[in-house]
């Protein structure tokens, strides 16, 4: 891989994916990596979407599933657009997506990973409990206040998009040789503002948020068993929001470590080290519906419930051997009785008795049985 940075520019850093890699296991392991990552985790965050849809259609939403379900759909743009780029630049080796893509690849990735850290920190100010609706009282939505959420998504993602702006500043189109690749340099004349900016940047969408997440959720644990309404739940709720913290810091760990670590003028890292990093962004954003689903109980009756009304209409809709109509009325007892009697076999003497006797239809008039009649005139 040439990495020759020219001599007036402050950093040198591959967009949307490390470029130019030599060796044909690369090329053909790491799309398969990503694609597999991509499709798992992508199912995983529409079930988790859908779940906490039908929550609040049952009026059994709250705060927390709010902010959730908005975890789940930066997950779901991560992996749909932002691992594709990877992986389609990791087969190519070039740059083949053009220059607005080159430009908005790194921004929106950032924006999307950003939203997540800040999401879940917001989550410690959110109540964990679900709606009046699911009290069975008179029900005044599935959420105690959705104006703040609003508010505070609102402001999460527009900060995050802002804040991650300069990713596109200085990302461009340019041609090595015969190959074409997109890079990221900072010329020499920002570079005391932009290693300004890389120091503060890490620390404030990153470092500062997952901290404060881990040790309010550690100590929330403790106290939630004795001090909570419902220590049971509240427990639980809050062992899932620490391990989604946990998971959140371990997986973007190096992602971010190998961001600063170029963007600081520091030799740079390992190949094998920044994209091992960059497959673990999108493995974070696979995982976390796998811990909702194994560990928020909501999360796992609704998919329980989803399970069984796929599997009912499926066997409802499935072909399988109708039942014989049966009608009212004396003709169906007749359709019945003679094809019984069709089924019959008489022996021969009986058979002619039996034919003699079937069709005889007996008057109104005439007295099958006249000797009863006399006696009872005597």
């Amino acid at each position: 891989m040439d990495t020759g940075r020219p001599a007036n520019v402050s950093f040198f850093d591959f967009v949307g994916g490390v470029q130019l890699l030599r060796g044909d296991d690369t090329r053909a392991a790491l799309p398969v990596v990503l694609i597999g990552i991509c499709v798992s985790g992508a199912v995983g965050n529409l079930l988790v979407l859908l779940i906490f849809i039908r929550d609040f259609r049952g009026a059994r939403g709250s705060e927390v599933k709010a902010l959730l379900a908005s975890l789940a759909s930066a997950d779901l743009a991560i992996l749909l657009l932002c691992a594709p780029v990877r992986a389609v630049t990791y087969y190519a080796r070039t740059w083949t997506l053009g220059s607005f893509a080159c430009s908005t690849a790194d921004w929106f990735q950032h924006s999307c990973v950003v939203a997540r850290t800040l999401i879940l920190a917001v989550t410690t100010r959110a109540k964990h409990t679900a709606g009046p609706g699911c009290s069975g009282a008179a029900a005044e939505g599935p959420l105690y206040s959705p104006t703040w959420i609003h508010g505070a998504l609102a402001f999460i993602w527009i900060g995050a998009m802002i804040f991650s702006i300069p990713q596109m500043l200085f990302a461009s189109v340019q041609t090595r040789g015969r190959d074409t690749v997109c890079v990221s340099e900072v010329p020499a004349c920002a570079s005391d503002f932009m290693a300004l900016f890389y120091k503060v940047y890490p620390a404030a969408a990153f470092a500062a948020p997952v901290v404060f997440t881990l040790a309010y959720y550690t100590k929330t644990l403790h106290a939630a068993v004795n001090r909570a309404p419902s220590p049971r739940h509240q427990s639980k709720v809050t062992l899932v929001l620490l391990c989604l913290s946990g998971e959140l810091g371990l997986l973007l760990l190096p992602e971010w470590g190998t961001f600063t670590w170029i963007r600081l003028g520091y030799d740079r890292p390992p190949v094998g080290l920044v994209v091992c990093a960059q497959v673990l962004v999108y493995a974070c954003s696979a995982l976390s519906p796998v811990i909702l689903m194994t560990m928020y109980d909501d999360v796992r009756r609704g998919l329980v419930a989803m399970w069984l009304v796929a599997t009912c209409r499926r066997s409802r809709n499935a072909p399988g051997v109708r039942a014989p109509t049966t009608t009212e009325g004396n003709g169906a007892e007749a359709g019945a009785d003679a094809a019984g009697e069709k089924d019959k076999v008489f022996p021969p003497d009986v058979e002619h008795f039996w034919t003699g006797r079937r069709n005889t239809r007996v008057e109104e008039e005439q007295d099958p049985v006249p000797w009863e009649r006399e006696e009872k005139m005597l």
